[in-house]
């Protein structure tokens, strides 16, 4: 896109690098945030469909404009900030969750050569943004200077460190194979990978139970059900969002969807072969890469909903249990296994 700024609008190397990351961002961040709104959307559908009731029918054709209409309805409303509150870091609460939950998507690749950050420490990156999200909601329930908010943002750090220490050891078993911390190099070495058909590590038996974990670890990152004991609304009201109104509150439900559509994508780019489509089959690359990325985000994405809609939430015991005295050990097994698979088979040679 530089290349095509220089030669088309006669600029020089900097002012055309500097409009096309703008460019990308725009072209990342605009239709993430109107994706957001449509599975808002289909998340309240799906919920529907298994309680055997309707979800939104009636704003726009088939409810596709609740979303927009709720939007609509926060942005009018007054924002009211509690007095024996921290203005300051209450109000920078919901900001930081929104915009951590976009900036992971700079080293996300789209399709080959389709990524705004091609840099060789991105998943590392992922690891440390992801880990930032966390932030908002600590400062939101220390600042509401209220004890449910505070109870909440206890849990959500408590969570945030037992399943990013599982979630390290599972994307190391992933960086051991692939041999790149580069997310497309990943997506590459995932090509015909099982029986030379199969495009994926996740058909890998060895890689499969990493492939669950890091599902499940997902679930409980983005705090949502059955992990989303951080708004368990029978015991917190609402968990570190109870003191929020109008926008501020809105922000943290973007950031929310907007963390759960990244570790649909994670999940899809580091186990399901991202853009590529599942059999290496010359005839279904047709398809574009885009296209594929997308699919697979939507059938994660209805995996998550689908659990939320069935699966009753945790205690907060098992919840610990389950990242501690599972998880972890599981995954560290498997560091193990993998990296002597690849030791024995002359992988690194």
């Amino acid at each position: 896109m530089t290349a095509f700024f220089q030669a088309h609008l006669g600029l020089s190397y900097e002012w055309a690098w500097l409009l096309s990351t703008i460019a990308g961002i725009l072209l990342i961040a605009l239709p993430l945030m109107l994706g957001v709104a449509m599975i808002i959307y289909v998340d309240r559908k799906i919920w529907a469909a298994m309680a055997l009731r309707r979800g939104p029918n009636v704003v726009g054709p088939l409810g596709l404009l609740q979303s927009f209409a709720d939007g609509l309805k926060v942005f009018l409303q007054e924002t009211i900030v509690p007095t024996a509150a921290n203005k300051g870091i209450f109000l920078i609460g919901p900001i930081v969750t929104f915009t951590v939950a976009l900036l992971a998507w700079a080293v996300v690749p789209f399709n080959s050569g389709a990524i705004l950050a091609d840099i060789n420490v991105g998943l590392l990156y992922v690891l440390a943004i992801s880990s930032l999200g966390v932030y908002g909601m600590i400062m939101a329930g220390w600042a509401s200077n209220s004890k449910y908010p505070f109870f909440s943002a206890m849990r959500a750090s408590a969570q945030m460190i037992s399943y990013e220490v599982s979630i390290g050891f599972i994307l190391i078993c992933v960086v051991l194979w692939a041999g790149s911390f580069n997310l497309g190099t990943i997506v590459a070495q995932q090509k015909g990978h099982v029986f030379g058909l199969l495009n994926g590590f996740g058909f890998n038996p060895l890689l499969f139970p990493m492939a669950v974990m890091f599902l499940i670890s997902s679930m409980a990152e983005t705090q949502r059900a059955p992990f989303d004991l951080a708004e368990a609304e029978s015991e917190l009201v609402a968990g570190y969002q109870t003191e929020y109104s109008s926008m501020a509150f809105a922000l943290f439900w973007l950031g929310e969807y907007g963390n759960v559509l990244l570790m649909c994508a994670l999940n899809a780019t580091l186990f399901w072969g991202g853009y590529l489509p599942p059999l290496d089959l010359p005839f279904l690359y047709m398809v574009p890469g885009v296209v594929w990325l997308l699919i697979k985000i939507f059938v994660f994405f209805f995996i998550f909903s689908w659990v939320k809609a069935t699966v009753p939430r945790y205690r907060y015991d098992q919840l610990m249990r389950l990242g501690w005295k599972v998880f972890l050990p599981v995954s560290l097994l498997f560091v193990v296994l993998v990296s002597g698979y690849l030791m024995a088979t002359g992988h690194f040679a």
